[in-house]
């Protein structure tokens, strides 16, 4: 009887099912949303002129940059994401991308959006893209996400900075504007993943990830969510004081982290370990998600209303 050796009909099956859907799903595409947003109003709201041809290829470098980093993270995660319910059907450990297809992908897109945004934008902008890309990728997804409970704390620096990348996109440099919407996305992000953690928490300690609940438990990230949610309610006004926004930016401001600050509150309240206590975290996760949104979207209209601050996207 001659000896044949054979691709497994099922991963066999799996590649061929891999189409534009697959790869669009790398890119993580919910999350590229907000950070296309940020990073358009960082580039709306800086100081100086900026042509709109050029705006929009910075909006693409950013957004193409984020899905890059997606990708790349999918592909190095590929193994805990197998084991958690929430990212087993993503294509990797589904088995409709190769990881190695999944990492070439990422890599050229990455290189693609770097170079493009130096060439046609500034290397400034290039470099704060490039730096972004790297901190997601090797800072967070490498060494913080599996070593240490603060993996958010320090590893959403990623996420806040593409607001920088549009305000550097226009001036060629980082002001204080750009470091104010920073630090507003660098506050938000404890309490969203923290709050995802909460009602998760059993998808990350089956994969060995040492989120908040999984090391130091339910009742202390309950705690750090409303810390951390508390101390943003104010920072949210920072644009307002940094002259940056007016009276409506505050008015969706205040009125959003009351939002914020209840689901935190009503979190707090919770048990640790019912249907409660979760959907209360859902809640607060969607919530914070809409949040982000709203401040990003109001300080956009607060300055299309108001009229430019430097000068405006044109010729």
């Amino acid at each position: 009887m001659t000896e044949t050796t054979a691709t497994s009909p099922l991963v066999a099956a799996a590649a061929d099912e891999a189409d534009w859907r697959d790869y669009l799903a790398l890119l993580k595409p919910r999350v590229m949303s907000l950070v296309v947003l940020t990073g358009l109003v960082g580039l709306y709201l800086a100081p100086g002129a900026i042509h709109p041809v050029i705006a929009a290829l910075a909006v693409i470098c950013i957004a193409v940059g984020a899905g890059a980093s997606g990708a790349i993270n999918m592909w190095f995660d590929r193994d805990i994401d197998a084991v958690m319910a929430r990212t087993c059907d993503r294509p990797i450990p589904a088995g409709r991308v190769e990881p190695e297809s999944a990492l070439a992908f990422g890599v050229i897109l990455s290189v693609f959006a770097v170079m493009l945004m130096g060439l046609t934008v500034n290397w400034a902008a290039g470099a704060l893209l490039a730096l972004t890309i790297g901190f997601y990728i090797f800072v967070y997804t490498m060494w913080l996400k599996r070593r240490t409970p603060q993996n958010i704390v320090i590893g959403g620096a990623a996420g806040a900075f593409p607001p920088m990348i549009g305000w550097a996109a226009v001036t060629g440099d980082v002001g204080l504007g750009s470091l104010v919407l920073f630090l507003l996305i660098f506050m938000w992000t404890p309490p969203h993943f923290w709050a995802l953690s909460l009602y998760r928490d059993a998808d990350y300690a089956r994969a060995g990830v040492p989120m908040l609940p999984v090391v130091a438990g339910r009742r202390e990230t309950k705690k750090q969510i409303l810390i951390y949610t508390a101390l943003l309610a104010p920072l949210a006004l920072a644009p307002v004081a940094a002259g940056m926004a007016g009276w409506l930016y505050g008015a969706a401001a205040v009125a959003l982290s009351l939002w914020f600050l209840h689901a935190a509150i009503a979190v707090w309240r919770t048990g640790d370990g019912d249907g409660e206590s979760d959907g209360a975290a859902k809640r607060m996760f969607l919530i914070s998600l809409a949040h982000l949104f709203g401040l990003f979207a109001a300080l956009g209209a607060d300055r299309a209303l108001s009229g430019p601050l430097g000068g405006p996207i044109g010729v």
